[in-house]
């Protein structure tokens, strides 16, 4: 949208092909942008291309040719809502109050709440905000800043946030800016606790569970303060129970609604949504000898903490290992891995990630992240992996594919300019390249990313795309 953006504002008349259901999604990103909408015509999903374009060609023309409205020289500048939203009156009315939903057109008149992600809440009353509010030195007018210099994605930047230090962070789809005392309020309404707000400032620091305004986004924390406030690092690390865990994940969803202003097919074109913002620890203690913490691997102290964001959603996949069936491979070299591994009958250790590495990259490129259990973790440092890295520099080389087998994957159409852009590691253009030259599906090792977290046996979850985010300071926000 920027990129168009800048086009429109150059003089140069522009039309743009959008389909039906994502008009509104076009018209508040032109009114967020201090534009009016600009011209658009319907494609269609289904219809071949040279019949579809007969059917919108003749209204192309004209968007094209017509004079500009006055409403389209002059648009009305857009003031972003951003007050302070505290309910007076009794409890049952505020309960009321906070749960009131709208219904949206577009999504055929199906309700969603103003404040909430249409849960109950604990309503923020004056007295349980400014208690939350003692969980941190900031003051509840204070900006949240960008506290040292970050490196943003593309999309954010074009949205707005700087990632410079000192500069606000800006919330993503509705570019809002919030306080201290905004992210107490969530806090409250989350249910958290006092002990809790300097993470809550962090992810906040981080674009508070809206990332570029989709959603979909994870919280590790990595650090003493993990066990400062008692979180579970053990078996059900993911699910429902631990008031810290839940409760602070569950303020990234409300950040999410609150800040970012995130309305499903108006604000935010996200297909399929995303559930609860997970929020869960590094299991330090657990780490094998060699391996270092997610903190480190950010330039952190060990004894400092951070969180680290993550990209969960729907690409959430497991080993399928099957009950038992790691430990046969592991003690005795038996069982359905065994036979795929080639070790039957050959004890262990093995490295057990062989078993899922031929369909890791099979459809889609970039970095993974890794939730690994501890006695998993464990028993690749003993197969031969001493250090996290060790395990990174192995995924890369066994990242790498013919370039036939790279070119059925879809993105790469769009990030090699339709395969007529130079390929980085030869030079050369991608159409100059034999098929059988290698490509790695990810650029270099250390976009994948290990989490060792959790108890048990059996498991590890990986997850598709973009496992290597960024990592924010929690002390800071103390």
């Amino acid at each position: 949208m920027p990129h168009l953006i800048s086009i429109e504002r150059a003089g140069i008349p522009s039309v743009f092909i959008i389909f039906e259901d994502q008009d509104e999604c076009w018209k508040e990103a032109c009114k967020l942008n201090g534009i009016a909408p600009m011209r658009r015509i319907w494609g269609s999903r289904h219809v071949p291309g040279p019949e579809d374009v007969d059917s919108w060609i003749d209204d192309l023309m004209d968007a094209l040719v017509r004079p500009l409205t006055e409403e389209e020289k002059n648009p009305p500048p857009w003031k972003v809502s951003n007050e302070r939203i505290l309910f007076e009156g009794t409890l049952q009315e505020a309960h009321e109050f906070y749960q009131q939903s709208e219904k949206i057109p577009a999504l055929m008149n199906a309700p969603i709440c103003k404040y909430t992600d249409g849960l109950p809440i604990v309503v923020p009353t004056e007295e349980l905000v400014e208690k939350m509010l003692k969980g941190t030195s900031h003051k509840p007018d204070e900006i949240i800043t960008y506290q040292k210099d970050r490196k943003l994605g593309d999309r954010i930047q074009q949205m707005g946030s700087s990632g410079k230090a000192g500069d606000p962070v800006h919330f993503m789809p509705m570019k809002r800016t919030a306080t201290v005392e905004k992210i107490a309020t969530i806090g409250v309404m989350a249910g958290c606790k006092p002990e809790h707000m300097p993470l809550l400032l962090a992810i906040a620091e981080s674009g508070g569970g809206c990332g570029d305004g989709r959603g979909g986004g994870a919280y590790v924390v990595s650090g003493p303060y993990a066990k400062e406030i008692e979180m579970n690092f053990d078996t059900n690390v993911l699910g429902p129970g631990n008031p810290a865990n839940r409760s602070i994940g569950r303020a990234a969803e409300l950040m999410w609604r609150n800040l970012g202003g995130n309305i499903p097919n108006v604000t935010n074109c996200g297909v399929w949504g995303s559930g609860l913002h997970n929020c869960f620890p590094e299991n330090d203690d657990a780490l094998p000898p060699g391996w270092a913490t997610l903190r480190e691997e950010y330039d952190f102290k060990k004894d400092e903490s951070c969180v680290v964001t993550i990209q969960m959603g729907f690409s959430i996949r497991n080993t399928e290992f099957m009950p038992g069936g790691y430990r046969e491979l592991q003690k005795s070299g038996h069982g359905g891995i065994a036979r795929r591994l080639g070790v039957k009958g050959i004890p262990g250790p093995h490295n057990w990630m062989e078993y899922f590495i031929d369909h890791l990259w099979a459809d889609g490129e970039g970095g993974k992240t890794f939730l690994m259990l501890p006695e998993m973790a464990r028993d690749l440092q003993i197969y031969g992996f001493k250090s996290k890295d060790a395990v990174y520099e192995w995924l890369y080389d066994k990242s790498f594919m013919p370039l036939k087998d790279y070119r059925t994957h879809q993105s790469p159409d769009v990030w090699t300019n339709g395969w007529k852009a130079p390929e980085p590691r030869s030079g050369k253009n991608w159409l100059e390249l034999p098929e059988d030259y290698m490509v790695p599906a990810v650029a270099d090792p250390y976009q994948n990313c290990i989490i060792v977290t959790g108890g048990g046996e059996e498991m590890s979850l990986w997850t598709g795309g973009r496992g290597r985010e960024s990592a924010y300071g929690i002390d800071v926000w103390r």
